[in-house]
């Protein structure tokens, strides 16, 4: 068994849907780290500390044991009593906490100790009410006014700053004692006889401008929340795959799991539906980018997921020019916040705009969600958001009209990148200079390329032929533009994009990559930009690096400058076998499957390191990387997906297969997979160097074939 890697270690994080707790692994909270309990972008609980007469406990073990809730066990250190020193090691304390809208925790304490032991058991807890951003940059700005009341045994501590309104009630119930404040602290006196036990439970009641939050009382009795019973849903109706390679067959659950995590409920018109999230912790919120990319590589596991995420962004469409927000008539959304800073204008995330892509991809979202769901009802419904988005891509998208989609910010405290490489310091020259935006990314020409093709198939469907051939006609001339002006032939690929003064940004990146995806490059050209990405300054064994190890700026352990996404790496892949290089998607599939093999619990974090793999060593996390994270789970969906080759057409009955397994992957089948109506299981094999295939199960009329 390989080496067990820790991404964040020392830290357990559990959540349901956007409230969330982060503490060390110790149960503790420390409010000079990026710890807490938050609910919509606001830290409640800043500090945490439990005692028994002021002598921290000893922790034995904890852990997460859902994604709502963690055990914490402790003993007592020797400890002086009223009634003489009690021997270390003789209490078994143990703190159960779930996350459901409010937090609940319970707290047991058994006397393991021959004689009876009294005590008194402290709890210190604090409230900053920061801001979500703040605590994550460890740098908190105190503002507005802060109240707290003890009465009728219920701790109230509240805030307010102008219109914004947050608060947490603390009440101690069921408790085998009762309890008191003071000095900041709620105090119980315990005495338990020998081989007895001592209860309390808490719970955590938020308060968010006139909602109130409320926890569920389960007194460490087995519960479900309705995010849980989503999860639930979601489980038993998503694509199961089953393996000899039990690994990949773990990774896949692992990923179906944290997929349920991360759902946040979208409701229309009476109907609800779920949309993934971005990541755990810091990114429990509605994300442009990253639910739409989830959702595509989601779409042969659970294609419901792309039904929400469309309706929730079509919601949030912009309907007017906003420089403070980044926004444009048509745009979709980068990022929605409810915090502190956000709501006074402080910060633009109300929602935020700033994003070059997700528009075009939303576009591209649709169109694949129809083709595995013939849902005519969806395209119906999605008909004006699509109009406007279309209209955003000619009016605002390509702002200076030449021909190409490029991004610059307008917002005071907007993004200075807006492609998925949206750090600062993401853009760089080969001398390591960074590039001035506005800037047209070589991806997202491919990506409006793939969008136009897609709406000229739904003009179809609407019998608008006219439409549909002035799409086409754009895609062309789109094509041979692009593959004019981005070509480096003395490269032998594509440039990552074009500057502010039109010239190219000759660095070499994964970017290019994700043009097979799309379908932008020619034949003749996909060779070579294949071999390169396989040269060793891209390819370091676990992955496609994010930036090529011969540039300056090159720093395997930087966010975006030759660190390797798994995200990315699945569209490569899904590119690589759209132009029938099966071999290359295979290579890049082992990659990121040997590199789970050594995250804990198979989980793919955001990112890692994009240092070269060798024998003697493993993938390196990156600190404070998102896990579980949406579109890093979703990589390992896209991969399996891009394996088989499958392609859906639910309006016409039809799955098209193309199944090459790697030799990491000897067999798989697929239970349950859904195209439209229809559900089908298929069995995989290899033999005699040879892809087998059955069909094992299948409801309804589908044809699958090769």
């Amino acid at each position: 068994m390989p080496t067990q890697v820790t991404v964040n270690p020392g830290l357990i994080t559990i959540n349901d849907s956007s409230s969330f707790l982060v503490t060390a692994s110790d149960g503790s909270i420390d409010d000079n780290q990026a710890q807490g309990f938050f609910v919509r972008d606001t830290r409640l609980i800043s500090y945490y500390e439990i005692s028994l007469n002021r002598y921290r406990l000893s922790l034995l073990a904890s852990s997460n044991i859902t994604h709502h809730s963690a055990i914490y066990q402790f003993t007592n250190p020797q400890l002086p009593t009223v009634n003489g020193n009690l021997p270390a090691g003789t209490l078994l304390v143990t703190i159960r906490r779930d996350i459901i809208g409010g937090m609940h925790e319970d707290i047991d304490i058994t006397n393991h100790h021959s004689e009876p032991v009294e005590f008194q058991l402290m709890l210190a807890i604090r409230s900053d009410f920061a801001d979500i951003f703040e605590v994550r940059a460890k740098n908190i700005v105190t503002r507005g006014e802060t109240a707290t009341i003890w009465k009728d045994g219920i701790l109230s501590t509240k805030y307010h700053n102008g219109s914004f309104v947050r608060g947490i009630l603390t009440e101690p119930i069921c408790s085998s004692s009762k309890a008191n404040y003071a000095n900041g602290r709620l105090i119980f006196n315990v005495v338990i006889s020998p081989g007895k036990r001592w209860h309390t439970c808490i719970n955590f009641t938020a308060l968010a401008n006139g909602d109130v939050l409320k926890a569920q009382q389960t007194c460490t009795i087995s519960h479900t929340t309705e995010a849980g019973k989503v999860r639930d849903e979601f489980l038993s109706n998503a694509t199961n795959l089953q393996s000899s390679n039990a690994e990949i067959r773990e990774f896949y659950q692992q990923a179906l799991v944290d997929m349920g995590a991360l759902r946040i409920k979208v409701e229309d018109n009476g109907h609800q539906f779920w949309m993934p999230a971005a990541g755990i912790p810091w990114f429990m919120a509605v994300f442009g980018r990253d639910s739409i990319l989830t959702s595509l590589q989601t779409m042969a596991v659970y294609h419901d997921f792309a039904r929400g995420t469309l309706v929730r962004l079509a919601q949030l469409q912009a309907t007017e020019f906003d420089d403070w927000h980044d926004a444009e008539p048509g745009k979709m959304l980068h990022e929605f916040r409810w915090d502190e800073l956000t709501k006074l204008q402080q910060l633009p995330y109300n929602p935020y705009y700033g994003t070059i892509d997700t528009t075009i991809l939303w576009i591209v979202t649709l169109v694949e969600a129809y083709s595995w769901n013939a849902d005519l009802s969806m395209l119906d419904e999605c008909r004006s958001p699509l109009e406007k988005a279309l209209s955003w891509i000619d009016k605002y998208g390509d702002f200076d009209e030449d021909g190409f989609v490029e991004y610059l910010t307008r917002s005071s405290h907007g993004l200075r990148n807006q492609g998925w490489k949206d750090s600062g310091e993401s853009m760089v020259y080969p001398n390591g200079k960074l590039v001035e935006p506005p800037i047209a990314l070589c991806e997202v020409q491919g990506y409006v390329y793939d969008a136009w093709l897609k709406a000229a198939l739904i003009y179809e469907v609407w019998g608008e032929k006219e439409r549909s051939q002035k799409l086409r006609q754009k895609a062309e001339t789109l094509y041979q533009r692009f593959n004019d002006r981005f070509w480096m032939e003395d490269e032998g690929f594509y440039c990552l994009g074009l500057d502010n003064n039109k010239q190219q940004i000759k660095s070499i990146a994964s970017n290019p990559g994700q043009l097979l995806w799309s379908g932008i490059v020619p034949q003749e050209r996909a060779k070579k930009v294949v071999d390169r990405l396989f040269q060793p300054d891209m390819w370091c064994g676990w992955g496609v690096r994010t930036l090529s190890a011969k540039n300056v700026a090159y720093n395997p352990i930087s966010y975006q400058r030759g660190s390797v996404w798994p995200h990315d790496n699945s569209i490569i892949a899904s590119g690589l076998k759209r132009y029938g290089y099966h071999e290359e998607a295979n290579r890049i599939a082992e990659g990121i499957f040997a590199a789970a093999s050594y995250f804990q619990s198979g989980r793919m974090p955001e990112l890692f390191a994009g240092i070269e793999r060798q024998d003697n060593n493993f993938p390196v996390p990156y600190p404070d990387a998102n896990i579980p994270q949406a579109w890093a789970a979703g990589s390992i969906f896209l991969l399996i997906r891009s394996i088989l080759g499958l392609e859906a057409d639910a309006p016409q009955k039809k799955l098209k297969i193309q199944p090459s397994l790697p030799q990491c992957l000897p067999d798989l089948e697929l239970k349950n997979l859904a195209v439209g109506d229809a559900k089908v299981s298929l069995r995989f094999w290899q033999e005699e160097e040879q892809t087998r295939w059955e069909i094992t199960h299948q409801d309804g009329e589908l044809q699958v074939y090769k």
